[in-house]
Order: structure tokens, then sequence, then C-alpha cells
């Protein structure tokens, strides 16, 4: 089988872990900046070229690029998918994903619990809505996605309006979100084809106003109970992902708090989570290859 993981490098850890799980396994797999492609369109034809040569076709295609590179390399996504490439995961999915609210959304109508969210573009009008969140302290969150995602914690209305205020005067679009609760825990699960592979707990650091508490203090193994597995199960369907990385606020009601595309693979560690999406491929290239048999 025929490999491509579409990353700006191979020495990114995730993007190795892949390489190796793909060449033990014994596929041919290669590394591919998007940045270095070329998507040529003429009369009925489209094309991607690379190094000045139309580029075969693989058999798989893993996805594995940052946000910032997305707008470049979705199209290339959805070019290697219809030149008949098994990808992991499709354009349309990785684009929700990729934007917090618009994935909460698909959620919530595919119902999909939730924590209660608000999106608005006047401070006045979030300090307003802050009780329809569950009142302080609350969770804001920038909209769109970057390397390292921004989450401030503000305890107070004045925090709140100071934090909102810096944050749109850059031109960011922000998100208000319930804060975790008292008894409660986050935990991420790694759904690779519609199966529960590995599960973390991500332990926060103590939280204060205005830090920002994206990376956890420490991560540690869990068990994630059946209502949690089925829970990210349903998430990654929502949001159409073959593989991806889902957050969920365990408590007295078990809540989804974010999709990941391309999540880091190293925190599932010591679990060979890279040899279970190759698999996966393996198993979804071998599908397509019989139902083109068939003609179907």
């Amino acid at each position: 089988m025929r490999v491509v993981v579409l990353s700006r490098t191979g020495r990114v850890p995730s993007t190795r872990r892949l390489v190796e799980a793909a060449r033990a396994r014994g596929h041919q797999v290669r590394v591919i900046d998007p940045a270095t492609l070329q998507l040529q369109l003429g009369p009925g034809r489209a094309r991607l070229v690379r190094a000045w040569k139309r580029l075969k076709t693989p058999d798989l295609v893993v996805p594995r690029f940052g946000p910032p590179a997305a707008p470049f390399a979705l199209p290339m996504v959805e070019q290697f998918a219809a030149q008949g490439a098994v990808v992991l995961n499709g354009e349309r999915a990785i684009a929700v994903s990729r934007h917090p609210m618009r994935c909460l959304l698909r959620m919530t109508t595919d119902g999909v619990p939730v924590p209660r969210t608000v999106l608005a573009r006047d401070a006045r009008a979030l300090k307003g809505l802050v009780p329809r969140v569950g009142g302080l302290p609350v969770l804001v969150k920038l909209v769109e996605v970057s390397e390292a995602p921004r989450v401030m914690l503000c305890e107070s209305m004045q925090t709140l309006e100071s934090a909102v205020e810096a944050v749109l005067g850059l031109g960011h679009d922000v998100m208000m979100q319930e804060s975790v609760r008292p008894g409660q825990q986050e935990v991420r699960l790694l759904v690779v084809g519609a199966k529960v592979v590995a599960a973390v707990a991500r332990v926060m650091r103590p939280g204060r106003a205005g830090r920002n508490l994206g990376q956890p203090e420490r991560i540690e193994p869990t068990r994630a109970d059946e209502a949690v597995v089925s829970l990210a199960q349903r998430a990654a369907k929502s949001c159409g992902l073959e593989v991806c990385a889902v957050d969920v606020r365990r408590g007295r009601r078990a809540l989804v708090t974010a999709v990941h595309a391309a999540p880091n693979l190293l925190e599932f560690e010591p679990v060979d989570v890279a040899d279970a999406i190759i698999a996966h491929g393996e198993r979804l290239v071998a599908e397509q290859t019989v139902q083109r048999r068939r003609g179907t």
C-alpha cells in the first residue's frame, strides 16, 4: 500500500510515529508538505503536481497539518479523494472540526450534549449572557484555532470584560462557555474508525483569571466508562471524522467540549495508536478495492 502523510515535516513526533507504523506494516510511505503541492485546473480536469511532475495517487492519505496550513492544504485533501485515494480525514470534516463553534453546533444538531456556550462580538453582550452559561467562572475561547489554542478562565465580570475587549480588539472572535465545575474531569479519547482505542485524563493546572488553560499539567492513562465511550463515538460521527480526539467533561452528565482532527498521538502512549490508524486505513483501502471490482 502506498501511503502519504500530509505534514510540514517528518520530524513532527506524531508524523514520525505514523511513518514508523506504516513501514512496520510493510507499506511504502512518504511525508509530503502540502505547501510543496500545486493544484492545477483546466477544462474538465484537475490534477496535483509536485516538483513539476504529476503526483501519482496514493492508496491512503493521512492529513496531519496544522490550522495555519489548512486554507491551502484542504483543497489538496479534497483532490486526493477525488482521484480515488482513501483520506483520513476528509476536507469538510477537517474544516468543521477546526472551527470550535461550528463543531459544537453540528454536535448540538445531532443531539450530542455540549457545554452551555454563547458566541457574540460585543463585550457587553457577553457580560449579559453570563447567566446563560451557568454564571461565573466562565471560559473564554478563541473561535479561530491556532497551533496553541487559547483558553482563559475568567472569575469576575471585570476580568471577563477586559479579556473579551482585548481579544475582540485584536480582531479575533470569541465564544464563552461554562467552566469546569466541582466533581467534573476532562478526558480525551482517541477515536479510530468509530472505535475508541485509547483514553487519557487531562489534569489541568489550578485555574486563575486570564491564565491560558489550554495545556494540562499532566496526562494520565484512564479507563472510560461505556457512556463516555459512546459519547466520543457519537461526536466523531457527527463531525464526519474517521480519526480524531474527543474531549469529554465527565461528571454527573458527560459533555463533549471539543473535537480534534489531528491530535497529538504521543499523548496516548504507551498505546500504539499510530498502528491502529494505519490498520484502519488498510481496512478502508481494502473495502474500496472490493467495491471497485464489483463496479459499485
